[in-house]
């Protein structure tokens, strides 16, 4: 598969909506936007996870062990139903301009783990990126490079368009169109993630 036609899948794979865009709106939204930066770059060290074990092969050894793919699907299913729920309740109780207060590390590693929980517990994405590496990488060890260099494209393509995404979302302009639905599109956001849970738990 040539070099631009990968380049332009990632493109499109990225900013696809999914489970990972739900999560960085809810948390732009909800907590402003250093919580969707911070989740952006949970996602982006999930895919560097997804990438070093496709190289490595473990991603076709787990695709293939009927049972610890499921208990991977199941985990990650149940994380975004969780999220979501999460999402659903807070937005019911919380007054909309009075989001919970947390401390400079708890922003850090609250957000943070949520993207990274979220990206690689999803086992679509670990067959996305085996399915893309069996194409980039060859028995020939003189093009691993290549591999390498797609691999760290990748990562930087979620990281940058998931930080585009809080930074859209958390700007005045739009802050000031969204204010009157806020609460709405919060509950929303945690709809889809449940709906996204339990279509990735449902599916065989």
């Amino acid at each position: 598969m040539e070099i631009f036609s990968l380049a332009l899948l990632g493109i499109l794979i990225v900013v696809s909506p999914g489970a990972d865009f739900v999560l960085v709106l809810k948390n732009s939204l909800n907590q402003g936007r250093q919580a969707g930066i911070y989740s952006a770059i949970g996602i982006s060290l999930a895919i560097s996870i997804h990438i070093a074990y496709s190289m490595l092969g473990i991603s076709y050894l787990i695709s293939q062990n009927e049972w610890l793919f499921s208990l991977i699907r199941y985990l990650g299913a149940a994380y975004l139903v969780y999220l979501g729920l999460k999402g659903i309740f807070s937005s019911s109780h919380q007054p909309q301009n009075n989001a919970p207060q947390y401390t400079a590390t708890q922003q850090v590693w609250t957000f943070f783990l949520q993207g990274f929980l979220c990206n690689v517990l999803n086992p679509k994405t670990m067959l996305f990126f085996l399915s893309i590496f069996s194409q980039v990488i060859d028995p020939d060890l003189a093009t691993q490079h290549l591999a390498l260099i797609y691999g760290g494209y990748m990562i930087a393509l979620h990281g940058i368009w998931f930080s585009i995404v809080a930074v859209l979302f958390t700007s005045p302009k739009l802050q000031a169109l969204l204010l009157g639905v806020k609460h709405r599109l919060n509950q929303a956001c945690g709809i889809g993630l449940v709906l996204f849970g339990t279509i990735l738990g449902l599916k065989s």
